[in-house]
């Protein structure tokens, strides 16, 4: 029971959206006493044509500029009250000063060991990786423009530090003794580097697909970890292997495909089922069970400086796991969770600013739990569910820390009480999903609305198969959830849930990561990341990044005839709903012509037919318009043509767009019959025009007898379902 229990992950995880920038920057040479070597590798000639040196003080101003880009992408919770302060401000010359001569250590070593420098093509290569591999390109343009484009500048100021540390990171003692590490080392015969082309023209990443992140330098596998996305990077910390607590950790950057080691200086003892949250400058960890037992220690790493701040314990709540915590803005929130005197109803805000805890009220508390949820309403901590020792709780409560008072939740129509769920807050409900009661598995959820107190049950149709220990992040108009077990197995599949239209979509199978469960996910802004989790067997250190985005959507479509001199006609197609109905006959090798417009132009990669009969002949793109050419299209059918990859120049998505034919059916109501045939005869000998032009059957450019017959001869027939 405790074992099952303790699989739960153990935090809840902070969204965010990205802003785009370019960046200046300047800094005055400063004097160093850098080794000989370093000084060596801090003035490498730049390539004949551009006739410069970079010196230490150049790269500095580099290194700040590419901070600068990272700075701004960094989330500042909409929460906080205080502005978000300069990069100089939160990182001092000094450290990007130490950046940059831990970077040169790390060359200087691997000359040692190797007994030749990196070379250009390994430089030119590391560059060409990051190009093909990066899973945010618009960063990794900005880094190329803050560098200003110069490949030789990137090649140096960004390209090496990633390849040293990798590198460097890979010589370990043994092997270094052995001498096996050593790669074949191609000689340059230019300096000269070419900057590589940036994959993606947009995000880098189509709707409903997985990639994979890169393993190198990635920390070891763990469960009970936590995770936050601070807007450029995910940072992992702590979790359990089932033989050692962590205290190591690792960021990892998509724009890059890169991991890094967070610094163990001053980090906070290891530990498992702890909490994490992202300050806007900070990640706050807290809690957690350990070696010495229930931990109230934490700590406050900063990314900006790789180093670690203690949180206080004067007044910090007693020590506990499987705990919930959030970032109100200003403080973070800690409550419940399983301590020396048991499953708890006490908690604490802890003041970053102030490093100072206060307590909060036990008054009207829900009572004492764990492996519940929490999320942050933008004025209360809002908790739910959980077990406490005898009982699946179906109760909650609403924290406010401005009057520092508690509110129940209401318990009519809530989802039967479970532990192990999930939840996201959608901006105006909080959603929970899935979970475990020790005798059921549910794919069952609700939506809580704070501001009517009222519950309102997620449905089951499509819905993922029943599960606990997965994640869930919350997107924009949708909660994703993925991962978990149903008690049997562990699962590698998903769903999409849009709380406005109460529907599920399931996730693309298609190259998605193993089976896990108690991993972590962050939500980028475009994709969710998730990563490490346990199969039962393996812990992992593998993840993978699924790409949801808002899909490109047409501004119209049309099936498109000529009705000889009369002039070209359309049918509209709906874009939703029933679809427009082609009524008009396709001659003797039944052919159509679809056009869907676009807001913007857009690049398409490809179109096929992917339901009903018929083939395409050709496809073009002019500007914001496609001209799909569709062959034999039989008739009484559905067919749906996809356009792939679609980008509009903001995403990228596929893009369905569904016509029914059924020749004859001149009212477009899906079946022809005896009124059809009146309305045709009707206009026997009318001139064809926009508003009969759907009884000129054979698009001959006349109404006649012919097309009376055609509409006779279809009499009876209906679209199908």
């Amino acid at each position: 029971m405790t074992n099952r229990i303790r699989s739960a992950a153990a935090a809840l995880l902070f969204l965010g959206c990205l802003v785009t920038l370019t960046s200046a920057f300047n800094l005055p040479n400063r004097s160093t006493n850098p080794s000989p070597r370093l000084v060596s590798l801090s003035t490498a000639a730049k390539p004949v044509q551009h006739r410069t040196i970079l010196t230490l003080a150049d790269r500095v101003a580099y290194q700040r500029a590419i901070e600068e880009v990272y700075w701004r992408h960094r989330i500042w919770p909409k929460e906080r009250p205080d502005p978000k302060p300069s990069l100089g401000e939160v990182m001092p010359s000094v450290q990007l000063e130490k950046k940059v001569e831990d970077y040169l250590r790390n060359s200087e070593a691997l000359e040692d060991y190797w007994k030749e420098p990196l070379s250009a093509e390994q430089l030119q290569a590391e560059m060409e990786r990051m190009a093909q591999h990066t899973k945010q390109p618009e960063v990794l343009r900005e880094l190329f423009a803050a560098l200003g484009n110069d490949p030789f500048v990137i090649a140096e100021c960004l390209a090496r530090p990633a390849l040293s540390e990798r590198l460097v990171m890979s010589l370990h003692g043994t092997q270094i003794k052995a001498g096996v590490l050593r790669p074949k080392v191609m000689a340059a015969a230019t300096a000269n580097y070419a900057l590589p082309a940036i994959s993606g023209e947009v995000t880098g990443c189509t709707d409903d697909t997985w990639t994979a992140t890169s393993i190198t330098n990635a920390p070891s596998g763990r469960i009970h970890h936590t995770a936050v996305w601070t807007g450029s990077e995910m940072i992992i910390w702590g979790g359990t292997d089932a033989i050692s607590f962590f205290d190591t950790g690792g960021r990892y950057n998509p724009s890059t495909d890169s991991w890094t080691a967070t610094s163990i200086t001053n980090a906070p003892s290891g530990r498992e089922s702890h909490t994490a949250v992202w300050s806007g400058s900070e990640v706050i960890v807290w809690g957690g069970f350990s070696t010495f037992g229930y931990s109230n220690t934490g700590g406050r790493y900063n990314p900006s400086t790789d180093t670690w701040a203690a949180t206080s314990t004067t007044n910090a709540p007693s020590g506990r796991y499987n705990h919930t915590a959030v970032w109100s803005g200003s403080e973070m929130i800690v409550w419940g969770g399983f301590s020396t005197s048991g499953y708890t109803t006490t908690g604490g805000r802890y003041n970053p600013s102030t490093n100072t805890w206060a307590a909060t009220s036990t008054t009207n508390a829900p009572s004492g739990r764990w492996f519940h949820t929490d999320v942050w309403s933008g004025s209360e901590m809002i908790v739910w569910g959980g077990f406490d020792g005898s009982n699946n709780l179906t109760t909650g409560g609403r924290y406010n820390p401005s009057t520092n008072t508690w509110a129940a939740t209401s318990t009519t129509n809530a989802p039967t009480g479970r532990f192990s769920h999930a939840a996201v807050w959608s901006g105006n409900e909080m959603i929970v999903w899935g979970g475990y009661n020790l005798s059921s598995y549910f794919n069952t959820g609700g939506r809580y609305n704070p501001n009517t107190d009222s519950w309102t049950a997620t449905t089951i149709a499509n819905a993922p198969v029943a599960r606990y220990n997965h994640t869930a992040v919350w997107r924009d108009s949708e909660m994703i959830i993925w991962g978990g077990s149903d008690g049997s197995s562990v699962l590698n599949t998903g769903g999409r849930y849009s709380p406005s239209a109460d529907s599920w979509t399931a996730i693309s199978t298609t190259n998605v990561p193993s089976g896990r469960e108690v991993h972590t996910a962050v939500w980028t802004g475009s994709e969710m990341i998730i990563w490490g989790g346990t199969d039962g067997l393996n812990y992992f250190n593998t993840g993978g990044r699924y790409c949801a985005q808002p899909p490109v959507v047409p501004q119209s479509a049309f099936s498109r005839k000529t009705h000889g001199a009369a002039g070209t006609f359309d049918v509209p197609l709906p874009l939703t709903g029933n679809v427009g109905i082609e009524c008009r006959s396709g001659g003797a090798t039944n052919d159509y012509q679809m056009i869907i417009n676009f807001t913007n132009s857009v690049t398409v990669r490809g179109a096929s037919v992917t339901s009903g009969t018929s083939s395409m002949s050709s496809f073009s793109v002019s500007g914001s318009q496609v001209t799909v050419n569709l062959t034999g299209a039989t008739n009484v059918q559905r067919i749906t043509v996809t356009l792939f990859n679609v980008n509009d120049g903001t995403h990228m998505s596929n893009v369905p767009v569904s016509m029914g034919v059924l020749i004859g059916d001149v009212n477009g109501n899906g079946a022809v019959n005896a009124t059809d045939v009146a309305l045709t005869k009707s206009q026997v000998g009318m001139p064809v025009g926009s508003g009969n032009f759907r009884e000129d059957v054979n698009a001959s450019g006349t109404i006649s007898s012919t097309d009376v017959a055609i509409v006779k001869s279809d009499v009876g027939t209906s679209l199908p379902p």
